[in-house]
């Protein structure tokens, strides 16, 4: 097991750390930001458990989702953050997901972390295949992962209650073969 450090162009994907706080709250305490996502607005306080409970975690246990902080080297400012989880009975697969803070969106940041937590997994970890659960909704979430590459592989219709009513999600996903071709 080992602490990621991912660097792309403008970009620096780390373990969250306490400093970070300030600027995790921001985007995760916002509704719009947490809309589609797996969990709702958190409190200053719950945000501060959050980033204590991930920063010790470290990159390779199967089965243990771990949160990474995405920060803009240019301020060395929290912009967002991602995850990602080894299968736990097979680790060559992973799921990975993205939340960028929504006074960063549409700038580009998303894709090039995408760019960066893909290469780090096929490339530096030989991964065999990747995957990304999608609610049928988020459309910019859609055109992201259409636009890495990403195949869609199925349809889950209501396959999820979630923040008070039934929700569909497609599933979308990536194998090495597929990444090596494009790259």
């Amino acid at each position: 097991m080992e602490f990621i450090k991912i660097n792309t162009p403008r970009l620096h994907i780390r373990n969250l750390k306490l400093s970070d706080l300030q600027d995790f709250y921001v985007y995760r305490s916002n509704p719009d930001v947490t809309k589609y996502q797996g969990f709702d607005v958190l409190t200053l306080d719950q945000c501060k458990a959050f980033i204590q409970q991930e920063y010790p975690k470290q990159y390779g246990k199967p089965g243990q989702w771990v949160q990474y902080a995405i920060e803009e080297v240019a301020n060395n400012k929290l912009i967002g953050d991602c995850a990602i989880r080894l299968y736990e009975h097979e680790p060559r697969i992973a799921t990975i997901g993205i939340t960028i803070s929504h006074l960063e969106q549409q700038k580009g940041f998303a894709k090039e972390a995408m760019l960066g937590i893909l290469s780090f997994l096929f490339n530096e970890k030989q991964l065999h295949r990747v995957e990304e659960i999608i609610d049928v909704e988020n459309k910019a979430s859609i055109a992201l992962i259409e636009s890495l590459g990403f195949r869609k592989e199925a349809h889950f219709i209501e396959n999820i209650f979630f923040k008070g009513s039934w929700g569909s999600e497609y599933q979308y996903a990536m194998l090495k073969t597929e990444w090596d071709k494009r790259n």
